[in-house]
């Protein structure tokens, strides 16, 4: 358990060290033993729970430019996940702190908070880390064993990213949501769900799957730069996928045959 230390214990020490014997009446007596109480409960309350934090980019706001914009990137950021962190900060109050990968798969069962803004903060501590600027991503591609499983589900990358950007359109996602490649028992699959549901979740999908990308088609998520040119957003996305993450996300979740872990 987390110990708080208020700002209330520092005055406190401080008005101890300067009391004397000499000045020891029954009510100096009294407030030293009120000041004494204060410290004691100062020092044993449990932490108010702050159990999850938005992630810093790994990268400038500006850095996904001209594909994502500054702007987007820092209300996206600050705004819509700070949201998320808070109210699932908020959720879990007082709660034993449980990493927040483990509470996607029981989400839904545990009530709005845990599958909206608990979704959230994963679904979007999971995004800002698979993107890279331009100049970065496309110097990565998928390792040899993603390529494998990627011509054997779709037939080609090309394939997958056509498929994919289909499964993103307005009529197979409609309103907010998000796409997903993901590890599953049979191999990779393609998927959507909406609002901030993930395949983690148990009840979500038919089976719970392991995300290796994940791509937000919300309206927060685009709509400065393209308004509601969803389609031109998605298929300029690939410009910033970062590869090498992906692909060492889809190593990770086929041998330890669990979800991605993420910061925040």
């Amino acid at each position: 358990m987390k110990l708080a230390i208020s700002a209330a214990l520092v005055g406190s020490a401080s008005a101890w060290s300067t009391l004397t014997m000499k000045a020891q009446t029954p009510n100096s007596r009294r407030n030293i033993l009120q000041k004494g109480a204060a410290i004691a409960t100062a020092i044993a309350a449990p932490a108010a729970a702050n159990a999850y934090a938005v992630p810093d980019l790994l990268y400038p706001f500006e850095a996904l430019e001209p594909y994502i914009d500054a702007p987007t990137m820092k209300i996206h950021h600050d705004k819509h996940h700070g949201t998320y962190v808070a109210n699932i900060n908020k959720a879990t109050e007082g709660k034993d702190e449980v990493d927040i990968l483990e509470l996607q798969l029981n989400a839904l069962e545990a009530g709005p908070a845990y599958r909206n803004s608990g979704g959230g903060h994963y679904n979007h501590a999971f995004f800002w880390d698979e993107m890279a600027p331009p100049d970065e991503a496309k110097k990565t591609k998928p390792s040899a064993e993603l390529e494998a499983a990627i011509d054997k589900a779709f037939g080609s990358l090309d394939e997958m990213k056509a498929k994919f950007e289909a499964q993103a359109a307005p009529g197979a996602v409609f309103g907010s949501g998000w796409v997903w490649i993901c590890a599953s028992s049979d191999g990779l699959k393609l998927v959507g769900t909406p609002n901030q549901d993930n395949p983690l979740m148990k009840g979500v999908t038919d089976e719970v799957m392991f995300p290796i990308l994940g791509l937000d088609v919300w309206e927060h998520a685009y709509y400065l730069k393209y308004q509601n040119r969803r389609p031109e957003y998605v298929s300029n996305w690939w410009n910033v996928v970062n590869w090498d993450k992906v692909s060492e996300n889809y190593a990770y979740v086929t041998e330890n045959k669990a979800g991605v872990p993420v910061r925040g």
